[in-house]
């Protein structure tokens, strides 16, 4: 199971009351903010991280099922929570005694962040190349018009031709998330 975590929750993200009006209205607007705060949760640590994941089929039937009524338990805790794609899974994952030793602390993206305050990532250009290659990320973002790259990562990574399709071998991903998985050990 692939999921990148960060450590606990920041409490102060995690004690504003939200009202999501798109549980009652058919119009677009911003959620409520309740000035009332609630407190945080003592049956279950909070955990926060991407909200780009990858679940095993045995984690994502267990949220469904919840056998132990964890994950329905953190469901509603969630519900009021902003962002909660980048909480949910994490936080079950890490509570749940038969699945928490089974993440990987990584989204496998190569992102190159703003410094500081990493709010927003920059535009790859081919300046980037040779760190996304060395990272071994089988994805990246945050992509713009850049030909040069995409040209680059086409024909090198992905043995495309001008104007072709990628016939390369499907096994190059496996391969990349193994090299990650290798580094790590």
């Amino acid at each position: 199971m692939i999921l990148i975590l960060r450590c606990l929750v920041k409490y102060q993200r995690a004690k504003p009351v939200i009202i999501d009006p798109g549980l009652y209205s058919n119009k677009k607007s911003d959620v409520f903010w309740v000035s009332q705060k609630r407190s945080v949760p003592t049956a279950y640590k909070l955990f926060t991280g991407s909200a780009w994941m990858m679940l095993s089929r045995s984690f994502v039937e267990y949220c469904l099922w919840g056998w132990d009524n964890l994950p329905r338990i953190v469901l509603m805790y969630y519900a009021n929570f902003l962002s909660s794609p980048e909480g949910y899974f994490h936080t079950v994952i890490c509570n749940a005694d038969e699945f928490k030793n089974t993440t990987v602390n990584h989204d496998l993206h190569f992102i190159s962040w703003d410094n500081p305050p990493k709010q927003h990532p920059h535009f790859l250009s081919i300046d980037d190349y040779e760190r996304m290659v060395e990272s071994h990320a089988p994805f990246a973002r945050k992509f713009g018009a850049d030909k040069e790259l995409l040209d680059k990562i086409d024909s090198e990574l992905l043995g495309r031709e001008p104007d072709g399709f990628v016939t390369s071998n499907p096994l190059i991903a496996y391969m990349f998330i193994v090299s990650i998985f290798m580094k790590r050990k």
